[in-house]
């Protein structure tokens, strides 16, 4: 089991960037692989990028690559969504997301946890 918590949404204007943040409450947060969602009002929810457990490696959706970058800090049991060069567009409620799996997957069905969500507004 593990609860996630995210932070660091608000307001930015385009072109601007936020670090969003998930911590993680359990003693395995490291063999957990997580990933970030969004959903904007009046759309379902979609795949934003997500980082492998044990490779560290990272995927990107083609909306956010290049300027959306995930890391994570085991000893914080905490993962990071660094957005930077934000657009209008990226306006949507942030989720992240924990599952166990050793490949990228980027459906919600890979993720049984998760967060409640942290809300990122870009204006123009």
């Amino acid at each position: 089991q593990v609860q996630l918590v995210e932070s660091g949404g608000g307001l930015v204007q385009a072109g601007g960037s936020l670090r969003l943040s998930c911590a993680a409450s359990g003693r395995t947060f490291s063999r957990y692989s997580m990933g970030w969602f969004r959903q904007a009002p009046g759309k379902e929810r979609e795949f934003v990028g997500t980082i492998i457990w044990n490779s560290g490696s990272t995927y990107y959706s083609d909306s956010v690559k290049g300027r959306f970058t995930i890391s994570r800090d085991n000893a914080k049991n905490t993962v990071y969504l660094q957005m930077n060069s934000l657009e209008p567009e990226d306006t949507a409620v942030y989720y992240c997301a924990a599952g166990t799996r050793t490949y990228v997957a980027t459906t919600e069905g890979f993720y049984p946890y998760w967060g409640q969500g942290t809300q990122v507004t870009v204006s123009s």
